[in-house]
């Protein structure tokens, strides 16, 4: 049976759309977000390389820390919050259930 993970994305103060995704296909967060019709770039194609996938987690469950790969990658950009992360580096797992995310914009 596959377990199903939701995750708010914060589209404007107060309005969250819900996003629902399997957690059994080893998809990341940024792939969920793509296939929900967010206009995420990913020029990078999930290697935390280029930082077009940029979220601010707002609530939700405590994430695994991130890689050097990835705090490099955040500090090399023009915004960052003390939530910032690279969805690209965030797997879907039942762990994930609640997060609350908004999308960063992509001033490079």
């Amino acid at each position: 049976m596959t377990e199903d993970v939701r995750v708010y994305v914060e589209e404007a103060p107060g309005h969250r759309h819900e996003v629902v995704g399997p957690t059994d296909m080893g998809l990341s967060l940024m792939e969920l977000l793509k296939a929900d019709g967010y206009d995420i770039q990913a020029t990078c194609g999930g290697m935390a390389l280029c930082g077009t996938c940029h979220v601010e987690v707002l609530a939700g469950p405590g994430l695994p820390e991130p890689s050097d790969d990835e705090l490099a990658m955040l500090e090399s950009l023009p915004v960052m919050s003390a939530g910032s992360r690279l969805s690209c580096q965030i797997r879907l797992t039942g762990r994930l259930d609640g997060l609350v995310v908004r999308l960063m914009p992509q001033n490079t």
